[in-house]
């Protein structure tokens, strides 16, 4: 029996060889990088969940821009320790709807398995937070106190959750700015307050850690018009109860169109306080659009502006910068969002930048909670924060003024307060509105 022998030019040697040496440039480049994939070809899944309708649309007016912004940024994929990932955003409005939050929310994890969740919208992060804790997707929120991240999971300080995680401040740090607004101006120190029935609303209406008792301790009554429904339009009896307590500023947290309404029925009943500094209510330029001349002198917390000294770690822009491309190729006026909306995708691209395999939920998750960032809008730190899963930021207290004649725009918020966060410019000092009236 011959024995055949195989030629050296065969395919059959030359194949083997070929694989084994492609074999062998694999290993080598994924040891340089442990526990990646190199052969992956799947893209990573980005969640992203807001409000584009109902009435907090006003806070997702940046994300439709934004996310333009980030698939231009992205279109080669994200850059992994040398290598392009492929990267898809899935967009889900929530319709500002509670029961529309947990559709999307069970959409995106259950359905779509997308591999991060950023959520905008602050009232779907309970339903998001608790789907993905529970199925092991992290997830980054923002854009609503961190009391109502937490608390209404009824989460710990000292715990936090598995793989759910927020950034922003805190109701109590709103009150802070508020009253420290008010005291360098001659008042009552009586506050009429109305919130909305919903988790940022419980948040600055909590007794203990909310709004009632840093009033107290700051020295002010409260005239609580209690909680309201998101679809209510009458306000009467809680502007009749503010006119018994003499009540000279006005406070809660309520929407811009909820306002609006308060305010015209306030001025219809002769109710005329010398401050009006609302949570929510007075963040965007909208707002001061819907209340026309009423709007001057309305003042606010200050999330951001383009006057704070911060930049990008994604683009490197200023807050100024930022702030000026937005009004440049929108035509609108910058909108305090604007920043945070940058601020999440800065710290989301980061964790998966710096997971070492941003396909691994577990090391995504730790890259979080491990991380100290500084951001557009500042310091992002969840590493040092004596809140587990939460990252505080900076928040300052501001004004609308009317701007000169000649202005880019109507109104401009003038930071007035920045006893929390001094690093902030002051640009004036608060003054009441019978004086702006009187003024103008």
């Amino acid at each position: 029996m011959k024995h055949h022998t195989v030629p050296p030019d065969c395919p059959q040697t030359v194949y083997p060889r070929r694989n084994f040496l492609r074999s062998s440039a694999a290993i080598a480049a994924a040891s340089a990088f442990p526990g990646f994939a190199i052969a992956q070809r799947k893209p990573l899944r980005v969640g992203y969940i807001t409000a584009l309708s109902g009435p907090r649309a006003p806070f997702g007016v940046a994300d439709q821009w934004h996310l333009t912004k980030m698939r231009e940024l992205l279109k080669n994929g994200l850059d992994v320790g040398g290598q392009r990932v492929p990267l898809e955003i899935l967009l889900r409005d929530n319709q500002s709807d509670p029961n529309r939050s947990v559709q999307v929310a069970s959409d995106l994890v259950l359905r779509e398995k997308v591999d991060l969740m950023l959520v905008e919208d602050g009232d779907a992060s309970t339903p998001a937070g608790q789907l993905c804790d529970v199925h092991g997707v992290p997830m980054i929120s923002t854009m609503a106190p961190w009391q109502a991240f937490l608390f209404a999971r009824n989460g710990k300080i000292s715990k936090g959750f598995p793989y759910s995680f927020h950034f922003f401040w805190g109701a109590d740090d709103v009150v802070k700015t508020f009253t420290a607004l008010w005291d360098s101006v001659e008042t009552k120190k009586s506050v009429g307050t109305l919130y909305i029935d919903n988790p940022p609303g419980a948040a600055f209406a909590d007794p203990l850690s909310g709004m009632p008792s840093a009033l107290r301790k700051a020295g002010y009554s409260e005239s609580t018009g209690g909680f309201f429904k998101v679809a209510t339009d009458d306000f009467s009896n809680p502007i009749a109860n503010f006119k018994k307590a003499e009540a000279d500023i006005v406070s809660g947290f309520m929407y811009e169109s909820h306002f609006a309404t308060f305010w015209k029925q306030a001025q219809q009943q002769g109710f005329k306080p010398e401050i009006c500094t609302v949570a929510a209510a007075f963040l965007f330029p909208s707002a001061l659009k819907a209340l026309g001349s009423a709007g001057n002198g309305m003042s606010t917390e200050v999330w951001w502006t383009p006057a704070f000294p911060f930049r990008s770690s994604l683009t490197q822009q200023s807050a100024a910068e930022l702030a000026a491309e937005w009004e440049t190729s929108t035509g609108n006026q910058w909108t305090q969002p604007l920043g945070y909306v940058h601020a999440m995708w800065e710290v989301g691209l980061h964790a998966l930048k710096t997971a070492g395999d941003p396909f691994n939920r577990k090391a995504v998750r730790d890259a979080i909670q491990g991380m100290t960032l500084d951001t557009v809008v500042g310091k992002v730190d969840f590493k040092n924060s004596p809140i587990k899963s939460v990252a505080k930021t900076s928040l300052a207290g501001g004004q609308w003024r009317r701007s000169a004649a000649g202005s880019k725009h109507p109104y401009e918020l003038v930071v007035v307060n920045n006893s929390l966060a001094p690093s902030i410019p002051l640009g004036g000092k608060l003054e009441l509105l019978s004086q702006i009236k009187q003024d103008k």
